[in-house]
């Protein structure tokens, strides 16, 4: 009995172990809220010093938050703030502490940086400038925030509880309210206005894109072919790239198939292509983006 409660005890610490997250180190919690912090800076630039003196705004909470802004004559740091506000205690209970608090300090640094960068002249008074580079600035913002950890805008937390609800996934919940918000600046401003916002907004979002992925492009490569040996060694010893066989059987003949799988960059992509053709024109070759690659034997080799 003694020993069974023993076993039980120690299955019980076990578990919470498992379920336990690994608290952050100091170094890491200082990297963390350094980038976090310049992310939220580079947004509120984008913002004060390129978009909202034009009269472009952006899309989700900030949108709504500049509109406000420019009715009540009210500063946008008080806005971002408040409206962002219940998305931290949202966050909390879906995705947890450290993103939590990460999307609360994110949106104070932005807050108080807009505020104190309102009465900063516009950068360039040409709006299809201030569009570009003011969404790229934002975006490069942003997505240094989202890739250590954070948010600076609580649209994407709602469109995830809404999706629950509702029979749509969560990029078109975001694009609908996006339009929505993007389509409203034409009678809050003017129609060009809105226009200018949709391109400030694009810009923005492919450079999160670019920002949260990465700038590597790492590709991941399925390849099935009787020939794996001898595409396996071209690859390592051509590409300086490792492989792996996995073992894999035809659902329609049964058959047992190797399976090459290996990660290159998108300038090896053409080459490898050209290796497996060489080998066997007819193999099976499927190529897909990856966001990132850390760890294992995935680090390019020298070839000679």
């Amino acid at each position: 009995m003694i020993m069974s409660d023993l076993a039980g005890a120690s299955t019980t610490e076990i578990m919470q172990k498992k379920t336990q997250h690994k608290k952050l180190t100091l170094r890491q919690i200082l990297q963390r809220g350094l980038l976090i912090t310049i992310g939220a800076v580079l947004m509120a630039v984008g913002l004060e010093i390129f978009l909202v003196p034009n009269n472009v705004i952006d899309g989700g909470i900030t949108g709504i938050s500049i509109m406000l802004s420019y009715i009540t004559g009210w500063k946008l740091g008080i806005f971002l703030f408040i409206l962002n506000l219940p998305f931290f205690f949202i966050g909390y209970k879906q995705i947890g502490k450290t993103f939590a608090l990460s999307t609360l300090y994110g949106i104070l640094i932005l807050s108080i940086t807009t505020t104190l960068l309102h009465h900063v002249p516009a950068f360039t008074q040409d709006i299809l400038l201030a569009s570009a580079f003011g969404g790229m600035i934002l975006g490069i913002g942003v997505g240094m925030v989202i890739r250590y950890g954070g948010s600076l805008d609580g649209t994407e937390i709602l469109a995830i509880l809404a999706s629950k609800k509702l029979p749509f996934s969560v990029g078109e919940i975001v694009m609908f309210f996006n339009l929505f918000i993007l389509g409203s600046a034409g009678f809050v401003f003017s129609w060009d206005r809105a226009m200018y916002s949709i391109i400030a907004y694009f810009v923005a979002y492919k450079t999160m894109d670019i920002v949260i992925a990465g700038l590597d492009e790492s590709k991941f490569v399925w390849i099935i072919s009787d020939e794996f040996n001898d595409i396996g060694d071209a690859i390592m010893n051509r590409l300086g790239r490792g492989v792996t066989f996995l073992a894999g059987e035809g659902a329609y003949s049964g058959d047992d198939k190797k399976v090459i799988f290996c990660v290159i960059n998108r300038l090896e992509e053409a080459k490898l292509k050209e290796i497996v053709k060489s080998f066997d024109p007819s193999a099976f070759l499927a190529v897909g983006d990856i966001a990132e690659v850390r760890g294992g034997r995935f680090k390019k080799k020298d070839i000679h």
